[in-house]
């Protein structure tokens, strides 16, 4: 940053001081020297005073040796005092870089000298505080996360073996009765299945970086195969899904990546759709840019959720009694792909109805 690059410019600024601060003592030195001479030369009432006649000619005779001294004094309080400031400035450095590790609010207080760099350490102060309580916030909720996972999955545990324990001890129930009970078992066990497949997710994205592996492929008939894979899910929730899509989105990107992204906010618009509405999914293709919006009708996410609502381990059902009490993670996943292929995504929410806009590099294509 070349307006934070400015130290050349405060031991210019010193040198020039000590320089003025120098020639200033010296000039008023030689003022001073001047006016004794032209006072001992211009009246003589001085000569009745014996103290101040013997002062008078001793200046006289040894004026010359009395400038030098009062040179020298003045080089010496001038030097002693342009060395003592650049080394106080140090010590302010080294108390501002100690308070830049301390977590309080405290402001950075510097010498005028120094108000640029104040500026900035207090720029770094407040950022290095808030990074530091957005990674507290991000692993508190971490924990709680773990904590309601830990929790849930005991229940549905619990619900398998009772269920399976009533099957063992019970060889005379009917076969409705052990239908049913099955049922129940199995759909336990595939929420357990999902709440374990959480975990991995947590651990994958907190310890893995991602990487591409791009090669050709068609978005539009990526989209149609997505859709088609939630044709159950849409029919259990009395959805449907409307597409419009070019006949062909020709694409090079890592498909398999880019699909977790259309499959993550699929399935986001299904879980938060209300029943009979339909989840739209249109790709345009514009100058330089690939743009898909998901557009699914239900209720309107505040303000202050959708600020959040790509952040890890955000969850905009907290409930964790339902199926769409996830990770947190499929949305922040599907932002950090978006970015790794240059492109953004963004999400907006009014009337009931949300939209997450998805903006790819045409450059790719």
């Amino acid at each position: 940053m070349n307006d934070f690059n400015y130290t050349g410019r405060i031991s210019r600024k010193l040198l020039g001081q000590y320089a003025l601060s120098l020639f200033g003592s010296l000039g008023l030195v030689s003022f001073l020297a001047a006016a004794c001479t032209f006072f001992f030369a211009s009246f003589p009432f001085w000569r009745s005073n014996v103290v101040l006649t013997y002062l008078l000619y001793f200046c006289r005779d040894y004026i010359l040796l009395l400038f030098l001294i009062s040179v020298g004094l003045c080089w010496l309080g001038c030097t002693v005092h342009f060395i003592r400031k650049p080394l106080d400035f140090l010590d302010e450095m080294a108390e501002a870089a100690e308070q830049l590790t301390q977590p309080d609010d405290d402001p950075i207080v510097l010498s005028p000298e120094l108000g640029m760099l104040e500026e900035h350490l207090n720029w770094a102060h407040s950022q290095a505080l808030r990074d530091q309580r957005a990674a507290r916030e991000a692993e508190q909720r971490k924990n709680d996360l773990v904590v309601y996972l830990a929790h849930d999955l005991k229940t549905p545990l619990t619900s398998v073996i009772g269920y399976l324990t009533l099957l063992r001890d019970e060889p005379d129930l009917s076969p409705e009765l052990r239908g049913r009970y099955t049922g129940v078992a199995l759909d336990k066990a595939e929420r357990l299945e999902d709440l374990i497949n959480e975990f991995f997710e947590i651990t994958r994205f907190n310890l893995a970086r991602m990487e591409l592996e791009k090669r050709p492929c068609d978005l539009s008939r990526m989209l149609q195969q997505v859709a088609s894979e939630f044709a159950p899910m849409l029919a259990e929730r009395q959805l449907s899904c409307e597409l419009n899509l070019p006949e062909s989105m020709p694409y090079s990107c890592d498909p398999d990546k880019l699909a977790r992204v259309f499959d993550n906010l699929l399935r986001n618009a299904c879980w938060y759709s209300k029943a009979g509405t339909a989840v739209g999914i249109a790709a345009t293709r514009g100058e330089g840019v690939l743009t898909l919006t998901f557009t699914n009708s239900g209720v309107t996410i505040p303000p202050e959720k959708l600020g959040r609502i790509f952040e890890q381990f955000f969850r905009l059902d907290s409930s964790r009694a339902t199926r769409t009490g996830g990770a947190g993670l499929g949305l922040a996943i599907a932002k950090e792909i978006v970015e790794l292929h240059g492109g953004s995504i963004s999400a907006r929410s009014e009337d009931g109805e949300t939209v997450f806009t998805v903006v790819l590099p045409a450059g790719c294509a």
